[in-house]
């Protein structure tokens, strides 16, 4: 029994070695891995002999050293535009009066009229806005989109230091949604933006916005320039802007009229409008290009209008289908005009529009109308080509000359005086 005991005590103290032993080669190999990890863990936590935990950015500790670099160079260049920036941004908050009847209601929410026979009588309403702008020189100029302070009563600007001055409206220019407004400040607390190239721009550059989307003022997003040379109505007239930058830098209701910047800081566009069912970000922005600006501005300073050179048609792209039906060979491009305003430019000089239309696989074309293949020479290969030139171009009462293929296929060269860009009350009258 005694031996069995011993024996008993003594496979206990066995495995209490083994345990030991074992414990042993686990620390051990736990000390050999942590000096193989070694290199991995930044100079910080390695000098400090701190602990990694797993929600700390290890990964981050693990880039090559010239991917950090180029991540902190990146970084910094966004710090470096904003804080530079920021202070030349404006938030614009604007009062509009509502004209129109309102019916009075009851305490007990009843409107009056079922009830009683007093007449209504009409009440002024107001709504309230909000955008952006950025400063343009010393004297007090600032830039907003045209949208933003349409039919306000009372235009007050806020700068990201708290300042808060109320502005006066000079010009607008509801064709490329620009207008400018005036606050009195002195010129050194004025910090007008660098202006950029936009003509210069290619997709891939980034960009970034800043502006009070939702009222969050003085946000600052980016992205890169999507696509440049784009054309889209104005949304307050009947005419397209030509040349708008496409950016995917989140853009939302209260950054309009805010700048839209490149890696330098410098202003190349004016945050507009963006296309999205939900009225959110959805990832397509559009920007004024800064070049229009730097044409329309100037005027707008002077409490004048810009005049824009006009030559009276409607018209689209020239496709394949409709170059077919014209008996045109298949390579042929150019702005097919679909209609003429009567006594425009166009319609002195001649040009007709499309007169017929034709259904194919469900699909309705006009054709007939001349086509346009050239203006001064520069060739026109489709209706944003046109418009284009037109707007960067000329001006009213310029000639230009156009390349025209008639309806019969008959080619001919037109000399049109173009005219002044009418309003869109004056073309509903025509």
């Amino acid at each position: 029994m005694k031996l069995l005991k011993s024996r008993v005590s003594l496979s206990i103290v066995t495995i209490a070695v083994v345990l030991l032993v074992l414990v042993g080669l686990l620390v051990t190999a736990a000390f050999a891995g942590g000096l193989a990890l070694a290199p991995y863990l930044t100079p910080q936590v390695r000098a400090a002999g701190q602990a990694v935990y797993a929600d700390q950015p290890q990964n981050a500790a693990r880039l090559p050293a010239g991917d950090s670099e180029v991540l902190a160079a990146y970084e910094q260049a966004l710090i470096d535009i904003y804080q530079n920036a920021a202070p030349s941004v404006v938030s614009i908050r604007v009062t509009q009066k509502i004209e129109g009847n309102d019916t009075t209601v009851d305490p007990f929410g009843f409107p009056f009229g079922p009830f009683f026979s007093e007449p209504q009588t009409p009440r002024q309403r107001y709504s309230h806005g909000l955008g952006s702008g950025f400063v343009w020189d010393k004297e007090g100029h600032i830039v907003t989109n045209y949208h933003v302070v349409r039919d306000a009563t009372d235009i007050e600007v806020v700068f990201m230091d708290g300042s808060t001055f109320q502005a006066e409206l000079l010009g607008t220019d509801p064709d490329a949604d620009l207008a400018v407004i005036k606050i009195d400040r002195p010129a050194s607390e004025l910090h007008p933006l660098p202006l950029g190239d936009s003509d210069a721009l290619q997709p891939g550059q980034i960009t970034v916005a800043i502006g009070n989307p939702f009222g969050q003022e003085f946000t600052m997003t980016s992205g890169i320039v999507s696509a440049v040379g784009r054309i889209i109505r104005s949304g307050n007239s009947p005419f397209s802007i030509p040349e708008v930058i496409q950016t995917d830098a989140p853009i939302n209701p209260g950054n309009s009229g805010g700048p839209l910047l490149n890696r330098r800081g410098e202003v190349v566009g004016i945050n507009t409008m963006i296309i999205s069912r939900s009225g959110a970000s959805a990832g397509i922005g559009f920007a004024v290009p800064i070049n229009i600006a730097k044409k329309v501005v100037p005027t707008l300073i002077q409490g004048e209008s810009y005049e824009y050179a006009w030559l009276g048609i409607t018209g689209q792209t020239l496709v394949p289908e409709v170059a077919d039906i014209m008996d045109l060979p298949p390579d042929t491009k150019g702005a097919l005009v679909i209609a003429v305003a009567n006594g425009s430019p166009a319609d002195k000089a001649g040009l007709k529009g499309s007169s017929k239309t034709l259904t194919i696989d469900g699909q309705e074309y006009q054709f007939g109308g001349d086509v346009i293949t050239a203006i001064n020479g520069q060739p026109v290969e489709d209706m944003d080509d046109l418009i284009t030139y037109l707007v960067e171009e000329t001006k009213p009462g310029d000639k230009v000359k156009l390349d025209v293929i008639h309806e019969n296929g008959k080619t001919e060269t037109i000399t049109v005086e173009l005219g002044k860009r009418p309003s869109a009350e004056e073309l509903q009258q025509q």
